[in-house]
């Protein structure tokens, strides 16, 4: 289970609720992941991995339209960073999830966690500095 710190915090209210919001996601894995009466997830994973997807591609239009605004350096190194995660999203093969759902779950969660807490530690704060200088 993630839970936010305030190392996390890139210092732009709207990011720091939004990657809050992920977090609120992978945590849903989680709990699907340990959720010993639910015998059939599939359709909660399809469920969760559409929000995933919906909910990162507004998150990072955002977070892109205040690079574009603070003219940040590196929006398009960054924006790279973003199609490669929604590419790994969008690429989850349906039907092997449902052949082993407990084993998914914990890719997911791994994916996430992993992508998410580097990608905010390594870049986000980057931007929220530029975002904040202006």
């Amino acid at each position: 289970m993630l839970q936010w710190k305030e190392e996390y915090e890139v210092g732009v209210v709207e990011i720091d609720e939004q990657h809050q919001k992920l977090i609120d996601i992978a945590n849903r894995v989680y709990e699907l992941m340990r959720n010993e009466l639910a015998l059939d997830k599939y359709d909660q994973i399809v469920e969760i991995l559409q929000e995933l997807k919906e909910y990162t591609v507004y998150h990072f239009h955002f977070e892109e339209g205040l690079m574009q605004k603070a003219r940040y350096k590196k929006r398009f190194s960054h924006k790279i960073l973003h199609q490669e995660f929604l590419a790994q999203v969008e690429a989850v093969d349906l039907s092997a999830v449902d052949e082993n759902q407990d084993a998914y779950l914990i890719q997911i969660m791994d994916f996430i966690a992993n992508w998410l807490i580097d990608h905010i530690v390594g870049e986000d704060k980057k931007v929220g500095k530029s975002v904040r200088a202006q």
